[in-house]
């Protein structure tokens, strides 16, 4: 479960502060492979834009040349009948132009939709893809420091924010560009005068929008990193579900839920708030330039400088004209928003990787699992080491104990030798091979991970045994779950190797899990195995089932076992004794009781069954 003091404040949740064109560019990048769908995008756009564009004038002919002309033309004619009969022949032709038209944008605004679409989702496919598969290449150290639900609301949320601006942002803001010069265009060619007093509250508009820029990233950096506090709460808690009833927290759960919710409510508030002054702002000013020609044009039709469907033709334009302007705000939003929303994910894609798999090499083949820790020393923190001066030799089948009281440095010293963590000092090698300098796939390819609370992932047994070497057949598969007694249990489940096993496994027993996990390892075959032995949780029968399959996933193998019952301890080739991050003794089970040191002084302690309890018991 997450610590209780974590909140948006906690560095867990905060980003590298990134420029909007920094953001802008990096997005750019992803919509280069779908030129053709950008290009279709903002052409279907652009057709619709014309189509619209034939309103406003179709309009002024129908009101000037149609209604008011025919109207004269009868009047001199002193109501000629034929004159009369033509008019409604012309109005008809007119409106179909302008249902024609109407549909038209709208086929075109469809096709766009459509295409749109596709380009969106390809490019969030894209995004999310790369995003995910750098996590999966990011070193153990970066996941120690971050909550899953922050990186979640990263790949997910954060994600759809970026591509947002990339899609929306990049087709609308080029249609409004092109909308707002276009019209521009017509207004001043149409009357210049009235065009000037129309765009006169554009000053006050610049204004607003730089206002806001300049404002609005700091309330959704605020608000993305309350978004990612909750939901790391949130999956904190719903993994922790059993803990939170055993203990009877759900009152104490729901006030830390609410604070974090209450984070986020007051980030989208901060975010409404300025956006409730800005956009009706905006709207205003924008009207007031409408409200500008209705009072100079009304004077010009009246002076007779102006025909009224001119001066209607005029303001259905200038509709046209400050619609885009008020998607252009909206916009600005979006791109506010978006940039808050890159920053987060580029801090995953800039992160470091584990290691540069060009300058490494293979392990030499067959790999043999000699290992060897020369002077090695290790710190999670430079100033506070973990492992200090560790050397040792562990041939080629070897079964290697690693004993110590909690917090000595056992499962560290062994999460060197895969590569979860780089090694401060010193060398480490398999089979004369620097761990440092060997390819990572290699490197764990041939190293098989038994952990003291197995995972299993949420899919069949047959898939989480299946994990260990995707192409095994069925044969294999059974095979590896005879050999790790859980073949029996398996076909006792209704529906046998396709039974689910539950997010983490949870319709398993522990014992159960950790033979499943067991199978897994014998089935990857590996000439290293890692192992924290793990039976402290489960019954006598268990326990000797799951002691059994452990034997038989040790033989042949180099072995680490980080041992918690001195039943195994004495089988081992080597015992490593560690306190406080240092190898105080070593030897065989018999070298060391002859030594009568600390080891000693542990195995004739009455009654210790796990050597953990032992240590603690010394003074």
């Amino acid at each position: 479960m997450a610590h209780h003091g974590l909140t948006s404040d906690d560095p867990t949740f905060k980003s590298r502060k990134r420029t909007t064109g920094e953001i802008l560019r990096r997005v750019w990048a992803y919509l280069l492979p779908y030129k053709g769908l950008a290009l279709a995008t903002v052409g279907c756009a652009v057709l619709s834009l014309l189509c619209a564009l034939t309103y406003p004038k179709l309009t002024e002919y129908i009101i000037d040349d149609i209604i008011v002309g025919e109207k004269l033309a009868d009047d001199d004619a002193n109501n000629d009948n034929i004159k009369k009969k033509g008019s409604p022949t012309k109005l008809g032709w007119a409106v179909g132009a302008m249902a024609l038209a109407f549909l038209l944008r709208d086929l075109f605004n469809s096709l766009r939709i459509r295409i749109n679409n596709h380009f969106e989702q390809n490019v969030i496919y894209d995004m999310r893809r790369d995003v995910f598969a750098k996590l999966q290449r990011l070193p153990v150290s970066y996941f120690d420091k971050r909550a899953s639900g922050d990186l979640m609301t990263r790949v997910v949320e954060d994600i759809n924010n970026v591509e947002r601006v990339l899609i929306d942002g990049t087709e609308q803001g080029t249609v409004a560009i092109l909308c707002i010069g276009g019209i521009s265009g017509i207004l001043f060619y149409t009357n210049p005068t009235l065009a000037a007093v129309a765009l006169s509250p554009l000053p006050f508009l610049a204004a607003g929008a730089l206002w806001y820029t300049l404002t609005a990233h700091r309330r959704y950096r605020k608000q993305r990193e309350a978004s990612s506090a909750m939901n790391a709460l949130l999956m904190d808690d719903l993994q922790g579900i059993r803990q939170i009833k055993a203990y009877g927290r759900q009152d104490h759960e729901d006030v830390r839920f609410a604070t974090r919710a209450e984070g986020l409510r007051q980030g989208n508030l901060g975010i409404m708030r300025a956006w409730a002054n800005y956009n009706p702002a905006m709207s205003f000013f924008a009207a007031l330039g409408t409200v500008l020609v209705l009072w100079f044009g009304g004077k010009a039709v009246m002076a007779g400088n102006m025909t009224p469907g001119q001066l209607v033709g005029f303001l259905f334009y200038l509709m046209l004209f400050y619609e885009p302007m008020a998607r252009l705000h909206g916009l600005n939003q979006m791109l506010q928003s978006a940039r808050a929303a890159g920053e987060r994910v580029f801090d995953i894609l800039d992160h470091e990787a584990e290691r540069d798999e060009s300058r490494t090499a293979e392990l030499p083949q067959p790999v043999r699992g000699e290992v060897i820790y020369e002077d090695v020393f290790f710190a999670y923190e430079s100033d506070r080491p973990v492992l200090k001066d560790i050397s040792l030799h562990a041939r080629p089948g070897q079964m290697i104990a690693l004993v110590g009281p909690t917090g000595a440095g056992k499962s560290t010293l062994v999460s060197l030798m895969p590569a979860f963590y780089d090694y401060t000092a010193g060398t480490l090698t398999i089979d004369g091979q620097s761990v440092a300098e060997t390819s990572l796939t290699s490197l764990r390819q041939h190293i098989a991970i038994v952990s003291q609370e197995p995972f299993l992932f949420n899919g069949t047994i047959r898939e989480n045994i299946q994990y260990g070497k995707l192409d095994a057949d069925d044969a294999a598969i059974e095979a590896a779950a005879r050999a790790a007694n859980c073949h029996d249990f398996i076909c006792a489940l209704e529906d046998g190797y396709e039974s689910r096993v539950g997010e983490r496994g949870v319709k398993l027993s522990v014992g159960e899990k950790q033979r499943v996990s067991i199978a897994r390892a014998l089935l990857a075959d590996a000439p290293i195995l890692i192992l924290d032995e793990a039976t402290a949780s489960v019954d006598t029968a268990t326990e000797r089932l799951i002691q059994e399959a452990l034997e038989r996933l040790m033989q042949g193998r180099t072995s680490f076992v980080i041992a918690h019952r001195l039943s195994t301890i004495r089988k081992a080739d080597q015992i490593i004794v560690l306190r406080e991050g240092a190898i105080v003794e070593r030897g065989t089970h018999e070298e060391l009781l002859e030594k009568e040191g600390l080891y000693a002084k542990l195995a004739r302690i009455q009654n210790t069954t796990f050597i953990e309890e032992g240590f603690e018991k010394l003074p």
